[in-house]
């Protein structure tokens, strides 16, 4: 998954990641106004609050243990006061503008406001709480309209646009020259260029936006916890390990449900017990369950908060100029247009649909021969999945889960290719604070021994966090503010009630190795202004670099060094290790397919007109239309995610879950380029850091991957890889 992006001043902190938008800043100067006698003397009475000063731990590690819930509402609202009297500053200087005297401060300011920013929002995503989701909901306009406040700014873009207007005249390294450019293009996709009016109407569209967004997604935490499935015996559970069961008893005991068990959901439409389940009605209930998650009703229910987000966006992007908000979003990634993206769908579709109908048709023959009286169902697809799995390679995916025991993955996997690669080397620090008991700590060494960065891994689900996997940098690299990396992975593996070893499925693995992709981006960024800092690249680039290290899961080396038996130690047979390698391009229709009718879902909602967007009562008829339409409605196959939970088009993949196969494109290639050059070796990973890992979006995201590779991208390995040519 995308990583939370760092909050620079380059997005002025529009919060993305978070869900917030851009908001009214009339509504902040009330707010600040009203409140500004309690906020004085809360501040008084908090002058030790952590985040005033950087924090004095190690390479600036956040401080956990010293911060608490009250401490972030008075932080937010100093962190906003301070950075606009710094950005006034520099508005009002009445020296000519320079990239010294305007951009270099806006790059430095707001440093409280970040500090804060990136702790809470981090905490809200792994380790929230009724508090903190209070105070997100509070912050999300302030913030937005914070964002505004600046953006929308006369006085200052008149300053970024003389110095843009001159650019070619000035004595620039490339990087300051991008950071003008980027700087300008930002003033005017935040609409610096509207009349007052529309400026007017732009923010109130924000500002509903903003509080739109943030209770979708509580939403979605809330109704993924509400919706778990209950199971009264542990007989309906067969075909569950028996860790597993257990862990499903302390869930449902956890809720009251003594003696009964909890079938926990994740975010995707699938759900990874159905793989195992021997109940075929327990599998359906999961499934529905599932399906249904914010739009039975009930206070989680988020149709009408969706179309709502819909109809809003499609009425900014017409305000700003563009056709709809897909144009308008993809103007500034690498694809540019709403064709490109609809082409490189429509291309894909048709393969993947007719590779998952070949797929059903094996399952249902296995159905067929077991004497079952059905047709293969969604609720049915990882269960014959598996068998199909097992008839054909002799091979059961629960026999790999005795050698992915979690440490020897990260240690001996994760840790191993980054140092035959890349040279780096680890130790695990434990006396820095932590948020929670299970998250552990690395110093990051490079291969000349000096320290390169702190990195967090926080493995474990819990009720408090929200799904999937993700990546967030509470500290960036920058040579301008003299800061290192401090950079955070966040997985969802269920752990062990028992104290015993925690075993991982193969697709575990392989996210892990994919966020552990996004840490090195962030780890190895190499840039001076934080506007650029690791990850800040395109959304359709920043899944390139992670995908690409997925490639060391599998590699021999690496795979015969991790996958070790957790109770013998015996190294994983060859036979089997083989059976993993010719498996890679099973059941790839499913996958294709799942995630393409999310992808065409996400574009159907965002290239409509204000007056196209269907009501809250036509949702899921227009949902189903738009994936009929797109020749991707299969009752067996269902988008990998369902509009109501579909997480990423309300923060900050909208329009943009395509990326993630756009990305897989340059990702093939480059996998093809590392084989084609010898492979694992620190020449070709040294080549890829120096040309593309280190330079975050200092330059130009295409750019960079021709520096890399020495050409355009080849979309036949992308084809070849997912079993499409």
């Amino acid at each position: 998954m995308k990583p939370n992006l760092s909050l620079t001043l380059a997005t002025v902190l529009v919060l993305s990641v978070a869900g917030c938008s851009k908001s009214d800043n009339d509504q902040l100067a009330t707010t600040t106004n009203e409140s500004k006698q309690a906020t004085d003397t809360t501040m008084t009475a908090s002058e030790n609050n952590p985040f005033y000063t950087e924090s004095p731990l190690y390479m600036h590690y956040p401080q956990f243990d010293k911060i608490d819930n009250a401490h972030f509402k008075p932080a937010f609202e100093r962190g906003m006061q301070d950075h606009l009297a710094e950005i006034e500053a520099i508005a009002n200087n009445p020296e000519a503008p320079t990239l010294d005297n305007t951009l270099i401060p806006m790059e430095k300011s707001g440093q409280l406001l970040n500090r804060v920013a990136r702790l809470f929002f981090a905490m809200a995503s792994a380790n929230t709480n009724d508090d903190l989701e209070k105070i997100r909901s509070e912050m999300a306009p302030l913030l937005a309209a914070h964002g505004d406040q600046i953006q929308l700014n006369s006085k200052l873009f008149a300053r970024v646009e003389a110095i843009y207007n001159q650019r070619d005249s000035l004595e620039l390294d490339p990087e300051s020259y991008r950071l003008i450019e980027e700087s300008y293009k930002n003033f005017i996709r935040a609409g610096a260029q509207l009349s007052e009016a529309d400026k007017e109407s732009l923010k109130a569209i924000n500002a509903e936006l903003a509080t739109l967004q943030t209770t979708f997604s509580q939403n979605v935490l809330n109704e993924v916890n509400a919706s778990a499935v209950l199971v009264d015996s542990r007989e309906e559970l067969a075909g569950l390990s028996d860790s597993k069961i257990d862990a499903a008893a302390e869930a449902a005991k956890a809720r009251g449900e003594e003696g009964k068990y909890l079938i926990a959901l994740r975010n995707t439409s699938q759900q990874p017990p159905l793989a195992s389940l021997e109940n075929r009605a327990l599998r359906e209930r999961i499934m529905k369950a599932s399906l249904a998650r914010g739009s039975h009703g009930g206070e989680f229910d988020n149709r009408e908060t969706l179309a709502r987000v819909a109809k809003l966006r499609a009425e900014r992007a017409q305000l700003m100029g563009y056709g709809n908000h897909a144009a308008y979003s993809l103007e500034d990634q690498t694809a540019r247009t709403t064709t490109a993206v609809n082409e490189m769908l429509a291309r894909l579709a048709p393969a993947a649909v007719a590779n998952a109908k070949r797929e059903a048709a094996d399952m249902q023959k296995i159905i067929d021969a077991e004497g079952g009286d059905f047709q293969l169902a969604s609720w049915d697809w990882d269960f014959y999945a598996e068998k199909v799995r097992k008839q054909r390679y002799d091979f059961d995916a629960s026999q790999l889960r005795p050698y992915f025991e979690f440490n020897n993955v990260l240690q001996k996997g994760v840790f191993y290719a980054a140092g035959q690669v890349y040279g780096l080397t680890f130790k695990e620090r434990r006396d820095l604070p932590v948020y929670q008991e299970d998250v552990r700590v690395f110093e990051v060494f490079d291969a000349d021994g000096s320290t390169l960065a702190l990195f967090i891994m926080d493995p474990y689900a819990r009720p408090s966090k929200r799904g999937g996997a993700w990546m967030n940098a509470y500290v960036s690299q920058s040579n301008l503010m003299g800061t290192a990396p401090v950079v955070a992975n966040h997985l969802n593996i269920t752990k062990p009630t028992d104290g015993g070893p925690t075993l991982m499925t193969f697709d575990e693995v392989t996210t892990m190795f994919h966020e552990f992709g996004h840490a090195l981006h962030g780890m190895f960024s190499n840039v001076n202004y934080p506007s650029f800092s690791g990850t800040s690249v395109p959304r359709d680039f920043v899944e390139y670099p992670s995908q690409v290290n997925e490639m060391w899961s599998v590699w021999p080396e690496v795979l015969a060094n991790y996958a070790v038996h957790n109770e013998t130690g015996e190294a994983m047979p060859q036979e089997l290790l083989d059976k993993v390698l010719a498996t890679q391009k099973f059941n790839q229709g499913y996958a294709t397919t799942e995630y393409l009718a999310a992808s065409l879902l996400d574009q159907s909602w965002h290239q409509m007109k204000p007056e196209e967007v269907p009501d809250a009562a036509g949702l899921l008829a227009f949902e189903a239309t738009a994936l009929e339409n797109a020749g991707v409605a299969l009752e067996t196959v269902p988008p990998r995610y369902r509009s109501t939970y579909f997480s990423h088009i309300i923060g900050g993949y909208s329009a943009g879950y395509y990326a993630y196969i756009w990305s897989e494109v340059l990702d093939a290639d480059t996998v093809e380029w590392f084989k084609s050059n010898g492979g694992m070796n620190r020449e070709n990973g040294d080549h890829f850091r120096q040309t593309l890992l280190s330079r975050g979006g200092a330059e130009d995201a295409m750019a960079l991957f021709r520096n890399f590779k020495g050409s355009d991208p080849d979309i036949q390995p992308l084809l070849e890889r997912r079993g499409l040519d």
